[in-house]
């Protein structure tokens, strides 16, 4: 079996693609696109992307990898900067009660918002693809543009979930 070094990229049937950040005689430690960091088992199943020589390369700090991964991921997908979640909902909880003699449901406050989150992102994308397709014409793209718009105002009761005000969601502004 061959060492893998830092900066190595593989698949998991678990995690999925990821880099080796991290390496120590019986683990790898791996930031993965889906679901971050995890330690994996040196001998386990994965399969190699792009194998790099441990031995031939600088080691460099979590920090940095990780630095790098979210401007690399930042640059070519869809997700945007790491969106706070407002100090007050950190550890907190969703509740939902029905209004019938059934169980209620508890969601983690930090899983809602970054659903939240990534409703918007893949809504900026679709606005992006709007307005820049060749097969609409202006009158197409401003009626989908309204419609956004209004997605957009739909969504302001979550708000408040926002560490910063440049974060919200915003719907037609009265003139």
């Amino acid at each position: 079996m061959k060492l893998l070094g830092i900066g190595s990229r593989i698949k998991t049937e678990a995690y999925g693609i990821g880099v080796i950040t991290n390496l120590t005689n019986k683990h790898y430690w791996v930031t993965f696109f889906d679901s971050g960091l995890e330690t994996i088992n040196i001998d386990s199943e994965f399969e190699i992307i792009e194998a790099l020589n441990h031995e031939d390369i600088d080691t460099v700090s979590l920090y940095e990898v990780e630095k790098s991964i979210k401007n690399l991921l930042q640059k070519w997908t869809d997700i945007s900067p790491a969106n706070g979640i407002a100090e007050k909902w950190k550890g907190g909880k969703l509740i939902l009660e029905p209004g019938t003699n059934t169980q209620s449901k508890e969601i983690p406050i930090n899983t809602f918002f970054h659903k939240i989150v990534m409703v918007r992102d893949r809504i900026r994308v679709m606005e992006q693809k709007i307005n820049s397709s060749k097969n609409l014409d202006d009158q197409e793209k401003i009626d989908l543009q309204q419609y956004i718009t209004r997605v957009y105002g739909s969504l302001t009761t979550f708000n408040v979930l926002f560490q910063n005000k440049v974060d919200h969601f915003v719907g037609e502004r009265s003139k």
